[in-house]
């Protein structure tokens, strides 16, 4: 079956420039990736290699340019891209044996790779991919076919990155610098493993978070964790050293029952009250409205000194995700907020999360 192609929209062209990139979003959110390429760079030409996830996109703008434009307007939904390098077509060029030599040859003969002291091979594929094996026999295999070069393989923190992607009838390859990729990890998938005990998986939330943004928990004193149950973000924060008040209804996993930084409030966030200005951090990571979520945070944000950072998940349950954030991001600066980061993270599902700092 051939690729499915989406239009190109028709809001300008430059003669003589384009550049290919593979592009990645979560699942399901890659139009709305494409939609912000279209609104950075006008002319967005795409073709679907993974349905929902990964596009390959034509922009009418130099390489240089679109990884500067990206750095000045952080997207929303574009988790991870890579400039295409190389790309090799097994219909006209031979079988994959053909294309993996020239491949290596191309990296091999690469200055900014002979040159490097760490390389970071990063290896995806699609479903009824050229490449029948796991992406984890490609990447080994990958990593042996370059071991004449001096530079130490490893999985993050590289000078360069080598990016592939083996589709059902192509082979693209780029190399760059983490920085110019969004994301370090590949395709931006974030992973974290799983402790013992761990209360959910939303602790990974603010793991991702932590990394995207920036943000060094441990300096904060003490958090408001709003609609807290079954505990996974407080959990964290308790192991960061900080003081939680968790509110929710609902019950906490037991094994917070004797937290000596904790004091849980088994009520609605709307009838709490605190002190002013009594947390410097407040989070809230809740399964509502994200119209009534953001109404409910900006009701106790007197509690969050100046200064103060919030992280909120937002769930996108319109069908015009664009348009909502925006609105819940103008009702937060309407309550002396300034949106930091707004990033649908890795670990986030139908959601992205804000970063914020009230002033």
């Amino acid at each position: 079956m051939k690729n499915q192609e989406i239009e190109p929209s028709e809001t300008g062209d430059k003669q003589g420039t384009s550049t290919h990139w593979i592009c990645t979003a979560n699942h399901g959110f890659a139009p709305y990736a494409q939609e912000e390429l279209r609104r950075l760079f006008g002319a967005v030409k795409s073709t679907v290699l993974i349905p929902g996830e990964v596009l390959r996109v034509t922009l009418q703008e130099e390489a240089e340019q679109v990884i500067e434009a990206i750095a000045g307007k952080p997207p929303v939904f574009l988790r991870h891209l890579f400039h295409i390098d190389w790309e090799w077509r097994a219909s006209e060029q031979g079988e994959l044996a053909a294309g993996i030599d020239e491949l290596v040859a191309a990296a091999m003969s690469d200055p900014r790779l002979r040159d490097a002291a760490t390389i970071a091979v990063q290896p995806r594929k699609s479903e009824h991919s050229l490449w029948s094996d796991s992406t984890a026999e490609l990447k080994d295999m990958l990593q042996n076919r370059l071991s004449e070069l001096k530079a130490e393989f490893v999985v993050r923190d590289a000078d360069y990155i080598v990016s592939v992607f083996v589709g059902k009838e192509f082979i693209y390859a780029g190399i760059s610098q983490p920085a110019h990729n969004i994301s370090d990890w590949n395709g931006g998938a974030v992973r974290f493993q799983r402790e013992e005990g761990q209360i959910s998986r939303a602790k990974f939330k603010l793991l991702e978070a932590e990394l995207t943004f920036g943000i060094d928990f441990s300096v904060f004193r003490e958090a408001l964790d709003i609609g807290a149950a079954p505990g996974g973000w407080t959990s964290f924060l308790l192991d960061r050293g900080l003081k939680v008040t968790a509110v929710d209804p609902a019950k906490m996993h037991p094994s917070l029952q004797n937290a000596p930084n904790l004091t849980m409030l088994r009520k609605n966030a709307g009838e709490v009250k605190f002190r002013e200005h009594q947390f410097d951090l407040l989070v809230c990571d809740m399964s509502w409205s994200p119209k009534l979520t953001a109404r409910l945070v900006s009701e106790l944000l007197y509690a969050l000194v100046p200064g103060g950072t919030a992280i909120v998940t937002v769930k996108l349950l319109s069908k015009k995700p664009m348009a909502l954030i925006q609105e819940v991001i103008d009702m937060f600066q309407q309550s002396r907020m300034q949106v930091q980061r707004a990033k649908q993270l890795f670990h986030n599902r139908d959601e992205i999360t804000l970063y914020m700092i009230k002033y």
